[in-house]
């Protein structure tokens, strides 16, 4: 029998856990390395529900499973020593849990690398940890264009727009990843379980002012409040002031349904802890008045639902945004694009940069890449 390793946390342990590890079974005799307590706080920033001797107990006892462990290592790569001392024929992972360190990783070993279909069992629901776990129902979000128009440094040269997306949280998004986990950890702390009700744009002011109280030295953009906040798809101006002066909303079905269908996500890593996106920055009306373009024109596609100059838009917003920050890309991060942006029309990373996932606009599928549902409702 060939060898066959997957590694996760695997909190929470539910049908859609043993339905991945039947599924990557099939293959062979699986291992599974599991995720420490400290790994799952540096990785998700948060704790466990079931400790990791109490997830090593149930995953054991799983007829699929042929041995378990809790990974040696740390990080989104915790099971290198693992997976070295094991030498497994093939490394299996769910679509989520894809990353291009990880195939590498195993191009180097000589491992077959396999990324799950998240095929349910017979007559069961899909599943997640996320979708179970109580918190889960806030948002995150997506900045689709303008991303640092929401910085008065770079709005008071030249005005414009920061179109964003707020996120069903399907997925557990991973702390450090520019889809708002900050902001949204916050909200948590204010709200507990879901946003309230009540007029949506005082309550997004109420979680900025939360995460920003007098005296921060590094003010995050109001794009992450509203982004969480406010459903569906916005466009936030921006004036040279941290708060927009006016926002234009879309909640029609049929352009967040289109939009959902081209949208594909491709995990990276987090961004390390002393990622500084600040630095030998190249902020100039030129580059901001190229940044306010690129969004301008990103919008009317959306609503014109035109997928080839939306593609066009979001790139172009991209390339403004990095010509201002050129630290929000590595050759790490550059690598992994130049595989994919072939089969794309368009393409950005998400939030600041450094890591997180690449979003590319597509009219059909991108290998390994998971899709969101934008949160509808007001």
């Amino acid at each position: 029998m060939k060898k066959v390793f997957v590694s996760g946390c695997y909190d929470m342990l539910h049908s859609g856990h043993v339905a991945f590890f039947e599924e990557a079974a099939g293959y062979g005799d699986l291992y599974v390395g599991i995720g420490s307590d400290k790994t799952v706080n540096e990785l998700k920033a948060r704790k466990t529900i079931n400790s990791e001797q109490e997830r090593l107990y149930m995953i054991k006892s799983l007829r699929f499973v042929k041995d378990a462990w809790i990974n040696k290592g740390s990080g989104i790569l915790d099971f290198i020593d693992d997976l070295k001392e094991l030498k497994p024929d093939i490394f299996f992972v769910n679509s989520d849990g894809h990353s291009a360190l990880k195939e590498q990783l195993c191009k180097e070993l000589h491992i077959e690398y396999i990324v799950s279909k998240r095929i349910p069992h017979a007559g069961l629901p899909t599943r997640s940890t996320t979708a179970l776990r109580e918190e889960c129902r806030i948002p995150y979000r997506i900045d689709l264009a303008g991303g640092w128009l929401d910085q008065p440094n770079v709005s008071s040269l030249y005005p414009g727009a920061v179109l964003t997306i707020s996120i069903e949280p399907d997925y557990d998004f991973n702390d450090r990843s520019g889809m708002s986990t900050s902001s949204r950890k916050k909200a948590i702390e204010l709200w507990q379980v879901d946003i309230p009700t009540g007029d949506k744009e005082k309550l997004a002011k109420t979680l900025f002012c939360f995460e920003n109280p007098p005296g921060t030295k590094y003010v995050s953009g109001s794009q992450d409040s509203l982004g969480i906040v406010l459903p569906g798809l916005n466009k936030l101006y921006y004036e040279g002031d941290f708060w927009p002066s006016h926002i234009e909303k879309v909640l029609d079905d049929e352009i967040l349904l289109w939009l959902e269908k081209h949208l594909w996500l491709v995990p990276l890593y987090p961004r390390h802890q002393d990622y500084d996106v600040l630095s030998n920055t190249n902020i100039t009306l030129e580059n901001a008045k190229r940044l306010s373009d690129a969004a301008d024109n990103a919008w009317k596609s959306l609503k014109e639902k035109d997928i080839k100059k939306l593609g066009e838009a979001i790139r172009e917003s991209f390339e403004a945004q990095i010509v201002m920050y050129p630290h929000m890309v590595s050759d790490d991060i550059l690598e992994v694009l130049n595989k994919y942006k072939s089969s794309a029309l368009g393409w950005k990373l998400s939030g600041a940069g450094g890591g997180g996932y690449l979003i590319f606009v597509s009219e059909t599928p991108i290998e390994n890449a998971i899709q969101i549902r934008i949160r509808k409702a007001e």
